[in-house]
């Protein structure tokens, strides 16, 4: 026992010496200003765009390290011949050190600068596209940020139309949404915060919240859920979602993504959390209640019984999509005295030449839109809408003419398909269109029972998830009365005077007056 002891000791002695060793090699107060231009040239594979610029200015040799294709560069030139030309006069280390970094700051207009003393603190500073300046005797290296500032400019978002409201959308650059954000919520209390993803990616990743506001708990456990995360890239917001949700083998999103900054800010001020993933312009906010996606910015931007009328031809047009295909193969196949007998014999008059069974039939009209609408996302602009459209039209008059589908079954598909493009949000739509063909094979073993099986199921399905701890069903399931203000209608703007209970907010209240705007009625008719 004592000999594994005295092993296990010598083996933490070891492994403690080489972590002080691997700290020392990393150290850069051991190299010459030759050798760690030879390490960097090496570590990142002697790249055509990385650039190693030596320079002398009077007392000191120094070397600038960059990558041309991360830098404004520009900038830079302009930058580096203003800093040679200051005279840094030989002082202590530390002191050297803070003198350059201030003589950087001048040269390059005020940018921000960071001193560091690791070898590797230089290869992640230079892919993070900084400049970075190593002085010959010196211990610690400077970097400058000089990032690209290239960028698309803001434009509408694409996947969801405004037809009222501001037109402006989220682009791939972090701090102009950032700005976007911040221009419509000019609080003291918006606090954002950064994250590092991905061991080879390195995406910066910006958490958003309202201070006093948003829950604290479910803040930590959005810092915690991204803090677990531990790959080796990320591309865009939908693998931030998929890496953090409560659940994965679903087919609901559970967080909500939009392209719009009025949404964002409005869902900030209710006490949710956003999250903005650098490359992408889809935002994530969280938590995400199936309510949500319903609801668009524009119900809140006009009259509120136009809005509720809205918000519910959005509920009604999820049941239609999600229903008619299951719901005719159903009627035609098992119950066919649920169908009015004139109906019911046109119906058949026009399938009297069909060879194939209604599901068979709903199948080769659906699977034949979906691979229509697939061809119309993916091909080029000028042509796509045109194939989608015309394919539609054309597949669909021939396939009735030769016998193959009934008249009855394109009306069907049609209306399948334009209501599922009601809903405000793609993602959700996308999951009400896997459903449907779970819908359609119950339909067609069991009828109007498969299909009231797979609704209980669904139903269920619903009601266990969770959105970072929030009931994915709520405020309907847990019934919570006084949130009804805004979910299958809408309320007067002026009514909505609390936040979301189950977000669980610091503060409940958001309107702090409930009085009606309209002016009190005259007394005595006197119209003066």
């Amino acid at each position: 026992m004592n000999l594994f002891k005295s092993k296990r000791k010598l083996r933490n002695k070891l492994i403690f010496r080489d972590e002080e060793i691997t700290r020392d090699v990393q150290d850069i107060s051991n190299y010459s200003l030759e050798e760690i231009k030879e390490k960097v040239m090496a570590t990142l594979g002697n790249s055509p765009d990385l650039k190693a610029v030596e320079g002398k200015s009077f007392h000191h040799e120094l070397c600038f390290f960059y990558l041309e294709s991360m830098i404004d560069h520009k900038s830079m030139k302009e930058g580096t011949s203003k800093l040679l030309s200051q005279d840094i006069k030989p002082i202590e280390n530390e002191n050297a050190v803070q003198a350059w970094s201030d003589a950087c700051k001048d040269a390059f207009g005020g940018v921000a600068c960071k001193q560091f003393t690791s070898t590797e603190e230089i290869y992640q500073e230079i892919v993070n596209g900084s400049v970075v300046m190593v002085i010959n005797q010196l211990d610690q290296a400077i970097s400058i940020n000089m990032e690209n500032a290239e960028k698309r400019s803001v434009t509408e978002p694409t996947t969801q139309t405004v037809i009222r409201g501001p037109k402006d959308g989220f682009i791939e650059s972090l701090s102009t949404n950032m700005s976007l954000i911040r221009k419509r919520l000019r609080s003291k209390n918006l606090h954002f915060e950064s994250f590092r993803i991905g061991k080879t990616t390195q995406t910066t990743v910006y958490i958003g919240f309202i201070k006093g506001i948003a829950n604290e708990a479910t803040i930590q456990e959005v810092r915690d859920r991204l803090n677990r995360i531990n790959v080796s890239g990320v591309f865009e917001s939908g693998n931030v979602e998929e890496l953090i949700s409560d659940k994965s083998f679903t087919f609901f999103p559970l967080a909500l993504n939009t392209e719009r900054p009025d949404t964002v800010a409005a869902n900030l001020i209710d006490g949710k959390i956003v999250i903005l993933t650098d490359g992408t312009p889809f935002a994530l906010i969280v938590p995400a209640v199936l309510v949500n996606f319903f609801t668009s910015s524009e119900d809140y931007y006009q009259n509120f019984f136009l809005g509720s009328f809205l918000r519910f031809i959005r509920y009604l047009s999820f049941m239609i999509a999600l229903l008619t295909p299951s719901v005719y193969i159903s009627l035609l196949t098992f119950h066919q005295e649920l169908v009015p007998t004139s109906l019911l014999i046109s119906v058949i008059a026009q399938r009297e030449g069909v060879p194939f069974p209604a599901v068979v039939e709903v199948l080769i009209m659906e699977i034949t839109f979906e691979i229509l609408r697939e061809a119309g996302v993916r091909m080029p602009k000028v042509v796509g809408q045109m194939v989608s459209i015309v394919g539609a039209l054309v597949i669909g008059q021939a396939a009735a003419e030769a016998g193959i589908i009934s008249n009855i079954m394109i009306i069907v598909v049609a209306i399948t398909a334009i209501a599922n493009f009601v809903a405000p949000n793609y993602t959700f739509a996308s999951a009400s269109r896997l459903i449907r063909f779970i819908l359609i094979f119950a339909s067609s073993v069991l009828g109007f029972y498969g299909v009231i099986i797979m609704l209980v199921l669904m139903v269920a399905h619903l009601s266990a998830l969770r959105s970072f701890g929030v009931p994915y069903l709520a405020p309907v399931a847990p019934f919570i009365i006084e949130d009804q203000k805004d979910v299958l209608f809408r309320f007067p703007f002026w009514a909505l005077t609390k936040r979301p209970t189950y977000l669980k907010t610091e503060q409940d209240r958001k309107v702090f007056s409930e009085s009606n705007p309209s002016p009190p009625p005259m007394e005595g008719g006197d119209a003066k």
